[in-house]
């Protein structure tokens, strides 16, 4: 995937054979330490959940950096050249993503004395405010009937923000969106100050909670 400045994206990826990820508190906030370290140079977070077996982070990127890989190359490549003799990859956000998760990889492979893949070879990119064809005002998701956003470009960002947050819910993990602790959903509403996500960028987005 080739992230384009400007473009929203919905980024996920799960367990390799929707194994565990996260074993425990720690673990789920290694992994937003290294999403502040990796992800936050090319783009501003909108919305994030991290899941026991998958992660969904939801970023408006502001610079790719020098797109030297694919997320599949960066995921398997530990130098700054690869096999089609691309470079510069250290640069892009591609690469960062592929840095994050094979820097967690190691991490839980030590604690919980593992080996081999941790995710899913390929990590999923999908450009939210480039989708055509749009025709309905109207969209239903979890039973509720909402409004669509008058700018067309923003009206997938919103399904998308909703799906996350409400992604523990569906689970069966929580009751209500703002009990799951690793999610963007309590800072959103008020209920904590951290700041992984960008508040003030989803407001000028319009993006509603």
């Amino acid at each position: 995937m080739y992230f384009e400045p400007d473009g929203i994206y919905h980024i996920y990826n799960q367990g390799n054979n929707r194994q565990q990820l996260f074993y425990n508190h720690e673990n789920y906030m290694f992994f937003t330490k290294k999403i502040r370290t990796h992800i936050l140079p090319f783009a501003d977070i909108l919305a994030w959940c991290l899941m026991p077996n998958h992660f969904h982070l939801m970023v408006e990127v502001r610079d790719a950096g020098s797109e030297g890989f694919t997320l599949s190359e960066a995921l398997t490549t530990t130098g700054h050249e690869s096999a089609t003799g691309k470079t510069n990859a250290a640069t892009s956000l591609n690469y960062s993503i592929g840095v994050l998760l094979r820097s967690y990889t190691r991490a839980i492979n030590i604690q919980e004395n593992r080996s081999g893949s941790l995710f899913r070879k390929k990590t999923k990119a999908i450009c939210l405010n480039e989708i055509k064809g749009i025709s309905s005002h109207w969209y239903t998701t979890f039973g509720v009937t909402f409004m669509k956003i008058d700018i067309p470009e923003f009206q997938y960002p919103q399904v998308c923000f909703n799906y996350i947050h409400a992604n523990p819910v569906r689970a069966g993990l929580v009751k209500r969106a703002e009990d799951w602790e690793f999610s963007s959903y309590v800072d959103l509403v008020g209920m904590r100050s951290g700041s992984l996500v960008n508040r003030q960028r989803v407001d000028e987005l319009g993006l509603i909670i």
